[in-house]
C-alpha cells in the first residue's frame, strides 16, 4: 500500500441509481443496490470505507466531450425539452433505444463522472491505495455522441484528470464483454495513456470495433491493445489471454496508475453477449490487477463498474468479489478452501422474492454441472492466435 494511505475506499451515493433510461431498459441500477446490500450483509463494507461522489464540473467534462454535446445533454435533460433540441437528439446519439435522453440526465451523469474523478484524486493523493466506483464505467460515450447506454464517459474523464492534474501515465484495462471503444478513441493518439480491452469479437457484438489491428496512431502506436475473443470462450481461455497480455503490457508501459472497467457481462448467464465465463473469472481477474498494481505502480488502482445485465445471478456476486479482492477480505481465504461457499442467507432472503429467477446461492458457480461447450479446443486455439497478434507491437 502507498505510504500513509488508509484502506481502500468505496465511492457510492444512492442517487446514482437514478442514472436510468426507463423501466424496461436492460441497464437496471437495482444491481448497484443489490451489490451494496450483499457486501453489507457479508460484513465486508463498513461505513468507514464509504465516500460520496461529487459532481464533475463543466471544465472536467469538456476534457473529453465537446461544448456542443454538453449543451445538447443539458437541454435534453429538461422534463419537457424544447422541440428544436428534440430534433437535434439524433445528431448526438440520444434518441436511440439504447441511449434515449431522459429527464435530469446531465446532473446525474455529472455525478457519475465526479465519482470516478474523486476515485482518482483519493488514489493519486495517497489518501487511499485503491478506490472502487461501481456507478462508473460508462465506456461507450464518444466526444460528441452518447452510445451503448452511456451519456458521459466517466472512464475517459477520470483518465484525463489523472493525466492533466497529476501528470500520470495511465493504463486503462477494460474487461467488459463489449469493446471499450469510447475510451480507446479518446486516447488513440496519446502515448501517455495505454488502453487494453478484452471483449467478445466485434464481428458478432456491439460496438463492432476492437480488432487487434487497432493499435493507436503516431507516437501512440502500440498503446492500444485489443484482445477480441470468440463467442463461447470459457474461463481458462479468457484468463490465459487476459493474464498474458496484461502482464506483458504493464511491464512494457510501466504506468503510474491502473484504471480498470469491470463490466461483468462476459458471464455465461448474461443475456446480451455470448462469452461463457463463470464467476471464477471475476475473482481471478481483479486478483491479477491487484497484484500488478502493487508490483508496478505502488498499488495505485481505481476500479469502475460497467455492463452486466443478469442483475440477479451475476452482477451482485461479480462486483462484490471485486471489492472483496480490493479490500483483502478474509472470506477470500474461505473461498479458497471451500469453492462452494454459500452467500449470506439474509441477502438471499431479502432478494429472492423480488427475483424472477432462482438466485445463485454460492459465491462461485458450480461449473462442473454446466453442459460442456462444443468446439472448446478450437475456440481456445483461435483465442491463443488472437492473443499473440494483440501483443505484436506492444510499447
Amino acid at each position: 500500500m502507498n505510504k500513509g494511505a488508509a484502506g481502500p475506499v468505496f465511492i457510492y451515493d444512492e442517487e446514482e441509481i437514478h442514472y436510468k433510461f426507463n423501466e424496461n431498459h436492460p441497464f437496471n441500477q437495482d444491481r448497484l443496490t443489490m451489490t451494496v446490500d450483499l457486501l453489507r450483509k457479508s460484513g465486508a463494507l463498513p461505513d468507514s470505507a464509504l465516500r460520496k461522489p461529487r459532481s464533475a464540473t463543466d471544465s472536467e467534462l469538456l476534457r473529453v466531450h465537446s461544448q456542443a454535446y454538453l449543451e445538447a445533454v443539458k437541454a435534453l435533460s429538461c422534463s419537457v425539452p424544447e422541440e428544436r433540441w428534440v430534433r437535434e437528439a439524433a445528431r448526438f446519439g440520444l434518441d436511440t433505444d439504447d441511449t434515449p435522453y431522459f429527464a435530469g440526465m446531465h446532473d446525474i451523469t455529472a455525478k457519475v463522472v465526479g465519482g470516478s474523478i474523486t476515485a482518482v484524486d483519493l488514489v493519486m493523493s495517497d489518501k487511499a491505495p485503491h478506490a472502487l466506483h461501481l456507478g462508473g464505467g460508462l465506456h461507450h460515450a464518444l466526444q460528441s455522441k452518447g452510445a451503448g447506454f452511456c451519456v458521459y464517459n466517466d472512464a475517459s474523464a477520470a483518465i484525463a484528470h489523472a493525466k492533466e492534474t497529476y501528470g500520470a501515465k495511465v493504463l486503462y484495462v477494460d474487461t467488459d464483454v463489449h469493446h471499450g471503444d469510447g475510451v480507446q478513441w479518446g486516447f488513440y493518439t496519446d502515448p501517455q495513456v495505454c488502453t487494453l480491452s478484452i471483449h467478445e469479437t466485434g464481428k458478432f457484438l456491439f460496438p463492432g470495433t476492437g480488432a487487434v489491428n487497432e493499435r493507436g496512431e503516431g507516437e501512440a502506436f502500440g498503446t492500444s491493445i485489443n484482445v477480441p475473443v470468440e463467442p463461447y470462450t470459457e474461463d481458462d481461455s479468457w484468463l490465459e489471454c487476459f493474464s498474458e497480455v496484461l502482464t506483458e503490457t504493464i511491464a512494457r508501459f510501466q504506468p503510474d496508475i491502473i484504471i480498470s472497467q469491470h463490466g461483468c457481462d462476459a458471464h455465461a448467464l448474461d443475456p446480451l453477449a455470448h462469452v461463457h465465463c463463470s464467476m471464477r473469472v471475476y475473482k481471478a481477474m481483479p486478483e491479477l490487477i491487484h497484484q500488478l498494481a502493487h508490483q508496478w505502480c505502488e498499488g495505485r488502482w481505481v476500479a469502475l463498474g460497467g455492463g452486466g445485465y443478469d442483475i440477479w445471478r451475476v452482477v451482485p456476486r461479480a462486483w462484490s468479489l471485486l471489492w472483496l479482492v480490493m479490500s483483502e477480505q478474509a472470506v477470500l481465504d474461505q473461498l479458497e478452501a471451500q469453492p462452494q461457499l454459500a452467500l449470506p442467507q439474509a441477502w438471499l432472503d431479502a432478494w429472492q422474492s423480488k427475483s424472477p429467477v432462482q438466485l445463485a446461492d454460492t459465491w462461485l458457480d458450480p461449473v462442473e454441472t454446466w453442459a460442456p461447450i462444443p468446439r472448446r479446443q478450437a475456440i481456445a486455439e483461435k483465442n491463443r492466435h488472437t492473443k499473440e497478434l494483440s501483443m505484436l507491437y506492444l510499447k
